[in-house]
């Protein structure tokens, strides 16, 4: 924590837990509460007499994060950032909440007039801490101890101890996607309406769908199958013609607004493009549409390129969603980077031209943006670039060949980038390096890098290059080989925070999509020995299975050690930790992960049994449990188009390993059952619990 007090030395005060992301942060909200309260004098005077302010970075301890974000949504319906939380010396909780006003009334106006201000907050709470002291310790530990329970027990009845060895049902799939068909949104796409979230691991759970094998699609159903891919292709290209798509640079923003993805907040997180990449890509590949390549290539480039490329290697973790307008600009505004007027269009191009990108984009006189979601009033008059017409429809419309208004789109957009660049400052960087985010990335850039090999090989190689650096850098600068420790975060140095189980998680996900990407053993020997110093650290073996999200020993600062099965806007640590232990089962013919996968999936049985969309990245690993896994072993000098075929399909519920021609040596090591293969006669092998068979039929 940013304070060093400790309890005995704030006995007759609160501590004040601030939950905001640091000064970097993307997040608008933090950014207005900053401005508002903690600049203000009065509010600081307050702060600094009766309370102890702590700032606590939720993306360096976001398990600190999670225990009060928990005391709030249960004490007050509802969470978000930026978290405000006030608890006593202990560190348990007395009264938490979002937002509030700040004492300013410059930034939100009457607005939010009736809303309690954070001024009032404070005095209150002191007058009821100092009468009240002993009531509140008294409500805070009560409220601590149901947290506990729940987190130790759960809030559903059957433990995994009373159906061991039972397997979840693959009928299970289908209730998820029914779920999602009833919330489908058939004109915008998405599943919900305002704010729109993409929620990347919905969209893969629905895709992939319809590629496991063909037991499963007869579970669900040919025309459900069907179904959730046009919902999932549906939502891609609204979201790509959308304004959450900086449709002049790169990538997209966390989340729309308005319902029609036509409204972003700004900020874009590094997180969000790795998994959107992966979603983009599968459905290239599934679909062969070109929109779906080009919004491949974008989010690609996004993730190679400076800001977010770092030059030392790895990502960095976000763009804020307020810039300067302009370089002289005293304040920042949300959107100004990205936001356009007609006047400026008109300034940049001609009257010809200027018109069909205003008709292409959606840009008027009055601005796109209505003020019922602009209570800053900062995009009065502005335009959000969106794709509101098509290249033939302008044709007709301007009496132009249709190859005309395309070169005019593709210059003009070049040309708008090229302006932004040189005259508007670019939103603040979150500059750290998060071990987590890096892993999603490692591994969509090195899935797009295979796939993308024989379409355009320099491409190709761009991408690879970057996840290669990515994971090199980790391992040389963030794990510390000699006491088997992940580091969290680096920031011009490597930071204090240890590794947390999503960062263990992610990071091995990644690394097998490398391996498969490059067959480099080095990769997948690294995926291996953090699965095991993951299991050693974070593995639940008394508790029913699973994964805490902290390592053992629990931190001290922490009140609750929790498991995290549920996904939100990226996977959970424990349905990304099933699918690597299910794949590494299959690459390294380990049965004891396949069991360890086992009992992580049965951690959240009843959850899964009752709510089953909330669960929808750890569903593989129900098939896979079901089913097995299907692993592929290339032998000797295999034809090039086998390879091809196998990174240019989407096989969830399939690896794939090589060995021979002067691949595998630690792999065969590892794998005792490639020593039956002759590893340098050309073959295709596939392995299904532990038999193997071999000729391409059997893929």
């Amino acid at each position: 924590m940013a304070s060093d007090c400790g309890p005995q030395q704030a006995s007759d005060s609160f501590h004040l837990v601030n939950r905001l992301d640091a000064s970097r942060s993307p997040l608008d909200g933090c950014h207005v509460m900053e401005r508002e309260s903690f600049e203000s004098p009065d509010v600081a005077a307050l702060l600094n007499e009766h309370f102890i302010p702590i700032k606590v970075d939720r993306e360096e301890r976001p398990d600190i994060d999670a225990v009060y974000m928990q005391y709030v949504q249960a004490t007050t319906g509802s969470g978000g950032w930026p978290l405000n939380v006030f608890l006593t010396p202990d560190l348990e909780p007395v009264f938490g909440g979002t937002y509030f006003p700040g004492p300013s009334e410059s930034s939100h106006g009457s607005a939010l007039a009736d809303h309690v201000g954070f001024l009032d907050i404070l005095k209150k709470l002191r007058t009821v801490w100092a009468e009240q002291e002993g009531k509140c310790r008294d409500s805070a530990k009560d409220i601590i101890s149901q947290l506990r329970k729940f987190a130790e027990e759960g809030v559903h009845g059957e433990k995994m101890s009373q159906r061991e060895g039972e397997a979840l049902e693959i009928e299970l799939l289908e209730e998820a996607c029914s779920h999602f068909a009833t919330r489908f949104d058939k004109v915008n796409g998405g599943f919900s309406s305002a704010p729109k979230f993409p929620t990347p691991v919905n969209l893969s759970f629905l895709l992939h769908l319809g590629q496991w094998r063909e037991s499963v699609k007869h579970v669900v159903g040919e025309e459900d199958c069907d179904g959730a891919k046009h919902m999932v292709l549906h939502t891609l290209r609204c979201m790509a013609r959308g304004g959450i798509r900086d449709q002049i640079g790169y990538g997209f923003a966390r989340y729309s607004v308005t319902k029609d993805w036509g409204l972003p907040h700004f900020e874009k997180m590094l997180y969000d493009q790795s998994q959107l990449l992966n979603v983009y890509l599968d459905a290239f590949l599934i679909n062969r549409d070109p929109e779906m390549l080009g919004a491949v290539y974008d989010i690609s480039t996004y993730l190679t390129t400076a800001p977010l490329a770092a030059s030392t290697g790895g990502f960095f973790s976000a763009e804020d969603a307020d810039s300067y307008p302009t370089r002289t600009a005293a304040n920042k505004r949300e959107g100004a980077y990205y936001v356009w007027t007609l006047k400026e269009l008109r300034t940049l191009f001609d009257s010809h031209v200027s018109d069909i990108l205003a008709g292409f984009y959606g840009v008027n006189e009055e601005g796109n943006v209505s003020r019922a979601h602009d209570p800053h009033q900062e995009l009065v008059g502005q335009n959000v670039l969106k794709i509101s017409n098509t290249p033939s429809a302008l044709a007709a419309e301007f009496d132009k060949p249709e190859s005309d208004i395309i070169a005019a789109l593709k210059s003009g957009r070049q040309k708008i980038r090229e302006h932004r660049d040189a005259h508007r400052p670019r939103p603040a960087l979150d500059d750290k390096i998060v071990v987590a985010w890096n892993g999603l990335a490692i591994g969509a850039l090195a899935r797009t890098s295979a796939a993308l090999r024989s379409i355009d090989t320099k491409k190709a190689d761009v991408c690879l290059k970057s996840a290669v650096s990515a994971a090199e850098f980790i391992k040389r600068e963030l794990f510390d080989r000699e006491t088997r420790t992940l580091y969290r975060i680096y920031r011009s140095g490597r930071g204090d925070t240890k590794g947390l189980c999503d960062d263990y998680a992610f990071l091995i996900h990644g690394l097998i999509d490398l391996y498969e990407a490059t067959f480099d053993d080095s990769h997948l020997q690294f995926a291996d020995d953090l699965q095991k110093i993951q299991l050693e650290k974070f593995r639940d073996v008394e508790g029913g299975g699973g994964f805490f999200t902290t390592p053992s020993p629990h931190p001290p600062d922490l009140l609750l050690r929790l498991k995290n099965g549920m996904d939100s806007a990226e996977p959970s640590s424990n349905s990304v930790s099933a699918n690597n232990l299910w794949r590494l089962s299959s690459m390294l013919d380990d049965e004891d992960y396949a069991k360890v996968s086992r009992e992580t999936v049965m951690a959240f049985e009843a959850e899964i049994e009752q709510f089953p969309h909330t669960f929808a990245g750890m569903l593989g690993s129900v098939v896979m449990g079901r089913l097995g896994v299907k692993g592929v072993v290339l032998s000797g000098q295999v034809q090039e188009g086998v390879i091809k075929k196998l990174r240019e399909s989407v096989r969830p519920g399939t690896t794939v390993v090589a060995i021979g021609n002067g691949l595998g040596e630690w792999l065969r090591k590892r794998n005792a059952l490639l020593s039956a293969i002759d590893a340098e006669t050309p073959n295709i092998t596939v392995c299904e619990g532990r038999v193997c068979r071999q000729g391409s039929e059997f893929l």
